[in-house]
């Protein structure tokens, strides 16, 4: 059937199964079982969101679970930076082969395709929206307990993806301890509620700083409201966390793993948990 037809060379919109001249390779098949995911987001820029999927991350698989990282933020991805893994992810038959951290973290970004990690990403939202669904459902994650998504700031185009496309168990909204802050991160939430989306912590970065010769704790900026805004919000659980100098050094050393956050996260971690554990049961 395919010789009786005028064959304009467009494989990709041709339906002719069969066809000797069939020059598009197929679509690979990713090594992929990823039990749960988990969107780590922010209503504004600047409150240290990277910095938190960092954290939970190494928590996680300190714990023991394999942990993965879809670098969502695509025009400013930091992970790779922050984990310290450099050159360029390799691919297979199967799919692309995810990058590793010291500690076994999988994770993916776009920085790790660029030929140069300074190169601009000036991409518009569709296409963004097509390179995520492409790491999620082409990247070689294999067996991943948790996936944490890093996402961008804001409430657009990729956060609207990311809670209509990816099955998620629900998010973590970062925050810092401001009001406009606050109200920023209830859009955030708002908007994650009215999509049946489950808010899972609120993490308070930067809530105040602790002097190392006398010990008291300062507030830099304010009173930490993390607490008030949780309840609010009706968020189950929360954290705060320091401002602290080592975070920046061990981030820009590419060692953010070494950071001992002494439980600071737990909270967090025990929800993420908990949420994960009903989901397995119901799906038994």
């Amino acid at each position: 059937m395919a010789e009786q037809l005028d064959c304009g060379g467009a494989c990709s919109g041709c339906s002719v199964e069969g066809c000797g001249s069939r020059t598009e390779p197929p679509k690979p098949t990713a090594r992929t079982n990823v039990k749960h995911i988990v969107g780590v987001v922010s209503g504004k820029g600047g409150v240290g969101k990277s910095l938190v999927t960092s954290l939970l991350a190494a928590e996680l698989n300190r714990k023991g679970y394999k942990v993965g990282i879809l670098d969502a933020d695509v025009t400013g991805p930091s992970i790779p930076r922050t984990f310290g893994v450099r050159g360029h992810v390799t691919a297979d038959a199967d799919g692309i082969n995810p990058a590793l951290t010291d500690s076994g973290i999988k994770v993916m970004s776009v920085n790790l395709m660029l030929p140069q990690e300074d190169m601009p990403v000036a991409w518009r939202g569709p296409v963004i929206t097509g390179i995520l669904n492409q790491f999620r459902d082409e990247t070689n994650w294999e067996d991943v307990d948790y996936l944490l998504l890093d996402m961008p700031p804001g409430t657009s185009d990729v956060f609207l993806t990311v809670m209509q496309q990816f099955p998620l168990d629900g998010i973590i909204t970062v925050s810092a301890p401001q009001e406009l802050v606050a109200m920023i991160v209830g859009k955030a939430v708002n908007l994650a509620h009215s999509m049946d989306v489950s808010v899972l912590g609120l993490v308070e970065n930067m809530a105040y700083f602790k002097c190392d010769e006398c010990g008291k704790e300062h507030w830099i900026f304010g009173e930490p409201q993390g607490k008030a805004v949780a309840k609010r919000y009706q968020i189950p659980s929360f954290a705060t966390l320091p401002i602290d100098p080592k975070f920046a050094l061990l981030c820009d050393e590419g060692k953010v793993e070494d950071y001992d956050i002494a439980g600071a996260l737990d909270p967090i971690i025990a929800q993420i948990e908990a949420v994960a554990a009903r989901k397995d049961a119901a799906a038994e």
